[in-house]
């Protein structure tokens, strides 16, 4: 007998000219938005101009809030937060990759709670978060369709998500021709994060039967991607593939979270200003060597979808996507991974993942010196 309880109350909307298309269900939220974007991605994905077209044929009056970091912060939310609070907006319309759509769930919350930003984490609020319209530029974080914020917490030099069901975007516009500017190196890294997203979701703890079906159609897509991102041919179908299987991983993650190699990329992130999904590529091979001891079927289905044949196969690949070597200190591997067993997401993870398999982890993937 099969038990799992499952939601997706963000409706999709994938094509092309989505936007514009679909002017009417825009309308529905109101007559005032507030755009949370970063400083280039939307304007340069031609994601923005779209929208904006859309908003003064609908006579929608807009603010654009369009200073989202890198690696938003709790200030960097702050700010954003009490511009929409002044503002007064009807709903939310985030633009770009992970970042700024992390951050515009903040943003939500924090219109309509005067709190300070620490309290997000609480997750618990007296006024529900605005309505929020994402529109992703990247095909990584999958963030358009979950319930989760990633924010940097820098007292504490490491990245922490809250979250609440009210949190899910209400609408996801898909269009894979906002992914068309990208770099290839770009592309690669939230290509990789949408990888890992689908994999630790198959190999969570909290995985079901409806999950897995995301999980797998969404690693075969990618499969299906691997020869277009190593010779650089990468064109609207492939991108197209690769937005819709990032959008899987969303689905995925949505119910199953991620594990400890999310766990283990954040303070990659924090202390060696990797890009986040190069940071999970960068240990997943490893992190799946372990995995197998534990749960060999369930690693050996990944790879089947992956069209590889072993796990070397896949480290080989990781390999020609990162090829620049990478080093630690040795006293930085071991605070990392004493940093991440600590982190709530490896026990979501198969397996006993201690201290010491993290290290072993860091060791394998990263050249350590003194």
């Amino acid at each position: 007998m099969l038990n799992f309880s499952f939601n997706l109350p963000t409706k999709v909307i994938h094509g092309t000219e989505v936007v514009s298309k679909n002017a009417a269900e825009i309308a529905k939220f109101g007559r005032k938005a507030f755009l949370v974007t970063g400083k280039s991605s939307a304007r340069l994905s031609g994601a923005l101009a779209d929208v904006e077209a859309t908003l003064n044929s609908l006579g929608i009056e807009y603010k654009i809030f369009d200073q989202v970091l890198n690696n938003p912060t709790l200030d960097n939310v702050a700010a954003g937060g009490k511009q929409a609070r002044e503002y007064q907006p009807d709903f939310i319309i985030a633009i770009g990759g992970g970042s700024p759509l992390d951050a515009a769930k903040a943003v939500a919350v924090l219109a309509v709670n005067d709190i300070e930003p620490q309290e997000l984490y609480t997750n618990d609020f007296a006024v529900m978060p605005l309505p929020i319209i994402a529109i992703p530029t990247t095909a990584g974080t999958g963030s358009e369709v979950t319930p989760y914020s990633v924010l940097t917490l820098e007292d504490l030099e490491t990245k922490k998500s809250f979250s609440t069901q009210d949190l899910f975007p209400k609408i996801a516009f898909l269009d894979w021709r906002y992914t068309a500017s990208l770099s290839r190196t770009v592309t690669i890294d939230t290509a990789v994060d949408a990888l890992s997203h689908l994999v630790e979701g198959y190999l969570s703890r909290r995985a079901n039967d409806t999950s897995d079906l995301f999980a797998k159609r969404g690693i075969k897509l990618w499969g299906e991607c691997i020869e277009a991102l190593v010779k650089d041919r990468i064109d609207g179908e492939i991108r197209d593939k690769l937005l819709v299987a990032s959008l899987l991983g969303g689905f995925t993650i949505s119910h199953t979270g991620t594990t400890f190699v999310h766990a283990l990329g954040y303070p990659l992130t924090y202390f060696q200003d990797l890009p986040h999904g190069r940071a999970n590529g960068l240990v997943i091979g490893q992190a799946l060597k372990f995995t197998q001891t534990v749960a060999p079927e369930r690693v050996r289905n990944v790879l089947t979808l992956l069209g590889l044949e072993s796990l070397d196969q896949l480290i080989e690949l990781l390999n020609k996507l990162f090829p620049e070597e990478y080093t630690l200190t040795k006293e930085e591997a071991r605070k990392y991974a004493a940093r991440t067993a600590q982190n709530k997401n490896v026990q979501q993870s198969l397996g006993e993942v201690t201290e010491e398999v993290l290290y072993s982890i860091l060791k394998t993937s990263f050249t350590l010196v003194d």
